[in-house]
């Protein structure tokens, strides 16, 4: 496959929509090649099932235009970091030869979270090592390395060292994370209530996204961190 510009990873499908799915949106409008990588397929979620959440996964794919969207199928809840874990995720790293990669925040609400954090850092460098061997199609991988690794806020708020001007995207982003219909609200679904189903977690997702984006002087943003410094060829193209 041609490279990718940035792949962003999620421990469940609907991560990467809901805290950086306008993010991905903008590269994409500018001409990059964008994907996602979901470690699991969500199947202990308390609404839904795994093949709903296929199909809503897929859904989503196309409303965001992606390149590439790609279950690992881990096993949601019971994941670890060993080495065999490890593996898959450095297959995929090399195979879409991502620049930059995205990730889960580093601490949050639900443990496969920071889990899937830790993970996809420990696999971008590893990625990179000559001796480290894996295949993709029979075919041996070359080690690659992302230039840049930045994790994304989802559930508990903190602050970002990146702000990503979303104002044009916003109402996209909205609509890749309603294609997940089996977890966001509705009125009519009968299935028990979670964390993230009521009405109120979908205002929320713009409250946030209006006060990132009023600390880089836009309508909305998204925030990341960056565990080292980040550097700027210019310093007039920052905001």
């Amino acid at each position: 496959m041609s490279p990718l510009h940035i792949l962003a990873f999620g421990a469940h499908p609907d991560d990467v929509e809901l805290s950086a799915a306008g993010s991905l949106l903008a590269h994409k409008a500018q001409g990059y090649r964008v994907g996602i990588c979901d470690l699991t397929r969500g199947e202990l979620g308390t609404r839904g099932s795994a093949e709903l959440r296929d199909q809503e996964a897929a859904r989503s794919a196309s409303i965001l235009g992606l390149d590439y969207r790609y279950n690992l199928d881990l096993g949601d809840g019971f994941f670890e970091n060993n080495e065999s874990t490890l593996r898959e995720i450095i297959r995929v790293i090399r195979h879409t030869q991502a620049q930059v990669v995205l990730a889960n925040a580093l601490r949050d609400r639900h443990p496969d979270h920071a889990r899937g954090a830790e993970l996809v850092a420990r696999a971008c460098f590893l990625a990179g090592l000559p001796k480290i061997q894996t295949q993709w199609d029979g075919q041996e991988q070359a080690p690659h390395r992302p230039v840049s690794l930045y994790h994304y806020i989802q559930d508990w708020y903190s602050e970002p060292d990146i702000i990503v001007d979303i104002s044009a995207q916003f109402k996209v982003k909205m609509e890749s994370i309603l294609a997940f219909s089996s977890q966001f609200y509705d009125p009519n679904n009968q299935e028990p209530d979670t964390p993230i189903s009521g009405e109120a977690f979908l205002d929320g997702i713009e409250a946030r996204a209006k006060a990132l984006g009023r600390l880089i002087s836009c309508t909305y943003g998204e925030g990341f961190h960056s565990q080292r410094p980040i550097g700027a060829p210019n310093l007039l193209d920052l905001q």
